[in-house]
């Protein structure tokens, strides 16, 4: 990095959302609420899965997972988007933005392999039920929830370091409402094929390796519930599915519109709409659909409510 970069691009300008001035208060008022709902959602699973004794089993382990990725992400992204909305220059030091992209990027990849995970331990569940307590130990959750976190983290660091190790224009502005690494590669001066390349081949890569286990064990436990000779069993199986695979269609239909399109045909309005869709909109609503239309998470929420009921009287 440039001593020119260091001198004058100590922080970026973000458009935001809108620069209509007549929008901004509606705009935040909404947000906050989606992020408030987001935030309280996920902290409920989070610690309903983690209190209560009857919701310790692989599937809502790997929720939990999910609901930490979820408010990870929300978090990197929702706060500074709403302080935006309410002062005067929407600016985001050097430092800052470069983090809010690295904890970006660890999270959203991942919720990526977390919803493979989770994928895999509904086909267990549904075409090895006998054996699925052996094969779904405690420590091979951990692994399928470390590996992951691991993955994601080498991955964010490396990209994040080389992007902001690239020079920079003086122009700073960043036409979207948070550090996105598509957005800083139209500021860079430097050749950024390569950089361009990597984020391409590693989004592939992501994308299609945690969609194929999510296919393929999809596949199986539809093989599986067609050969089913009870239908009140077809039906406790597909119920046992369906919040996942909803949570599945609309992440990876919104990342995969987002990133996998070619790069004529980015319009960054569209971007920005995927975007919000997939950093507030998708975590405010992945533990609506879990609570729901979950049994065992109302059951639980309800014994929760009057464990606190009793506290207070």
């Amino acid at each position: 990095m440039g001593k020119h970069n260091l001198t004058v691009l100590n922080e970026f300008i973000l458009m935001g959302i809108t620069d209509l001035p007549e929008l901004q208060a509606p705009f935040f008022g909404l947000f906050l609420i989606i992020y408030m709902i987001s935030v309280v959602g996920n902290l409920g699973i989070i610690i309903l899965t983690k209190m209560d004794f009857r919701l310790q089993t692989p599937m809502y382990f790997f929720l939990r997972h999910l609901a930490i990725t979820d408010l990870g992400y929300s978090t990197a992204v929702g706060p500074k988007m709403l302080v935006n909305f309410v002062v005067g220059e929407n600016t985001i030091s050097y430092c800052f933005c470069a983090i809010q992209l690295a904890f970006f990027l660890l999270f959203i990849i991942s919720e990526l392999f977390i919803l493979s995970a989770m994928s895999y331990d509904r086909y267990v569940a549904i075409c090895n039920p006998l054996c699925y307590t052996a094969i779904m130990s405690q420590r091979t959750c951990w692994v399928l929830v470390a590996i992951p976190y691991f993955y994601s983290t080498l991955i964010s660091v490396p990209v994040t370091i080389k992007i902001f190790n690239l020079s920079f224009c003086g122009y700073k502005v960043i036409s979207h409402f948070y550090c996105d690494n598509l957005f800083l590669l139209s500021l860079l001066c430097s050749n950024t094929h390569e950089i361009e390349l990597i984020i391409l081949i590693l989004s592939a890569f992501d994308l299609v390796s945690s969609l194929l286990i999510v296919l393929v064990s999809y596949l199986l436990i539809f093989i599986a519930i067609l050969r089913m000779n009870s239908a009140v069993g077809r039906h406790k199986a597909f119920s046992t599915c369906g919040s996942h695979l909803t949570m599945v269609v609309v992440f990876y239909g919104t990342l995969i519109f987002m990133y996998m399109q070619p790069k004529s045909s980015h319009s960054f309005d569209t971007d920005k709409v995927a975007s919000i869709f997939y950093t507030l909109v998708i975590p405010m609503v992945n533990p609506l659909i879990y609570s729901l239309r979950n049994k065992d998470v109302k059951h639980a929420l309800h014994r929760t409510w009057k464990k606190i009921c009793n506290i207070c009287s």
